[in-house]
């Protein structure tokens, strides 16, 4: 009997999930073995794990070197709606207006690929209103998408991640170096900023460890 390998040609036919499963495998004491490499087969593939036993290792090899390819080769533009059966789902239009609810939550669950499919569902949700490249997205209640984008395509998941932390990581420098008070002033404005801009320090401190935290581990 033949074995057909369904070999995905980009992250876009990798699931979010998939790649979950993936991750927990994806340890310091399996990199390298051939556990790791029929793991990786059996997940993004969608192949039994007894039946590549019957597969030559060559071809073994093969696969995981296209799989490994996809990952280092895909891009990273943010995809700002996409479909998931009946449902088009958009990303959060105006990220400016972002409620508390919503920043916890990504506090929370950002950087945790096991919380990914939740966080997910904090920056997309399912659009009400479309108007040419304008849209609206359902008003946040909680992670009840979390299960639906469990299944969304990979690639648009990790994108995500990319501009997510790259926009926070530049909203910091841009908002601590417009905050900078001048090191040339002379002593009677240096008096005149203590006095009357008390707490800036402390609000700039403050400032720096929120947007910190927002911040995405890159690896």
């Amino acid at each position: 009997m033949k074995l057909v390998i369904d070999v995905p040609d980009s992250l876009r036919e990798i699931s979010l999930h998939q790649y979950q499963k993936f991750t927990k495998l994806n340890v310091p004491e399996n990199q390298g073995s051939t556990f790791l490499l029929q793991k990786q087969i059996e997940i993004f593939c969608n192949v039994n794990l007894r039946d590549l036993a019957t597969i030559k290792y060559r071809d073994i090899e093969t696969i995981t070197n296209h799989l490994n390819d996809i990952f280092d080769n895909s891009n990273t533009d943010l995809v700002e709606r996409f479909k998931l059966g009946d449902v088009e789902y958009g990303f959060i239009p105006k990220l400016e207006d972002i409620t508390l609810g919503e920043y916890i939550d990504l506090d929370n669950y950002l950087g945790d690929w096991d919380k990914m499919h939740k966080a997910m569902s904090v920056l997309y949700r399912p659009i009400t209103t479309k108007v040419k490249d304008k849209y609206q997205i359902e008003e946040y209640d909680g992670t009840k998408y979390e299960e639906e984008m469990m299944y969304m395509p990979l690639d648009i998941a990790i994108n995500a991640m990319v501009f997510f932390y790259q926009l926070n990581r530049d909203l910091l420098d841009l908002t601590l170096n417009y905050l900078k008070i001048p090191q040339n002033l002379t002593d009677q404005q240096k008096e005149i900023l203590d006095r009357n801009g008390v707490g800036t320090n402390q609000s700039l401190h403050l400032l720096q460890e929120i947007l910190k935290d927002l911040n995405i581990s890159q690896s």
